[in-house]
């Protein structure tokens, strides 16, 4: 984590730079202020969508007009961030996620199944959305301040990427992908095994046709805009 800091602080140096410490036993939090992040410390383990709904919480009470999130393993490039907020800017989208399949562009692509279930993901999403979906579990993405104030309010914890997809689109917000590559995770071991993974879809598909019954998110964000400054969380 302290070397993902050092990265986003040199390809983004105007940037605040946020770790979220979902309640680790390691020296997870240590090292992030060590590397200069402003590090939040979740009192024990609250899983991916509180930590990152935490992240938007700290954005939206401090007044960011942008909010970029990506992973501490490495998987996501630092140096795309700066891409990143350029198609933010040029797209007039609230949100502006990386895509790893939109174009071919090499690096890590995941296993056969995480292909096959991501590719069934994206259709039932573009498919409630009317939109094209080509990575509906990516992480690597920013946000403006309509997405940031709406995420603080209401984001789904379980399955946060392909349900926010969902979230975001009844919401009435705009949400654009752009093409990057993402590298193998240079530290931790993903949780997700292949059984996991099909599990994963399972479930993740059963809450995505629960998202289309249930009414739209009630939250109404406020006026988007930003002047060019990140904040990474």
């Amino acid at each position: 984590v302290g070397r993902v800091v050092a990265q986003v602080r040199a390809a983004l140096p105007g940037a605040d730079v946020c770790v979220i410490d979902d309640g680790s036993s390691d020296a997870t939090g240590a090292a992030a202020a060590a590397a200069g992040a402003i590090t939040l410390h979740h009192p024990y383990n609250l899983g991916i969508g509180t930590a990152v709904q935490t992240g938007f919480l700290y954005a939206y009470r401090r007044g960011y007009d942008v909010a970029i999130r990506l992973d501490a393993d490495g998987q996501h490039p630092p140096d795309l961030l700066p891409a990143l907020l350029r198609a933010l800017d040029d797209n007039g989208a609230d949100m502006i996620v990386g895509s790893r399949f939109l174009e071919d562009r090499g690096g890590y692509r995941g296993t056969l199944p995480r292909r096959i279930g991501i590719r069934v993901l994206a259709g039932v999403i573009g498919a409630i959305t009317g939109q094209i979906v080509s990575d509906p579990t990516s992480g690597f993405y920013a946000a403006n301040r309509r997405a940031i104030a709406f995420c603080a309010h209401a984001y789904p914890h379980d399955y946060p990427e392909p349900e926010a997809r969902v979230w975001l689109h009844r919401a009435g917000l705009i949400v654009h992908e752009t093409p990057v590559m993402m590298r193998e995770r240079a530290g931790g071991v993903s949780s997700i095994t292949t059984l996991r993974s099909i599990y994963y879809m399972l479930k993740v598909l059963l809450a995505l046709a629960l998202d289309a019954l249930r009414p739209a998110p009630a939250y109404t964000p406020g006026a988007t805009g930003h002047t060019g400054d990140g904040a990474e969380e």
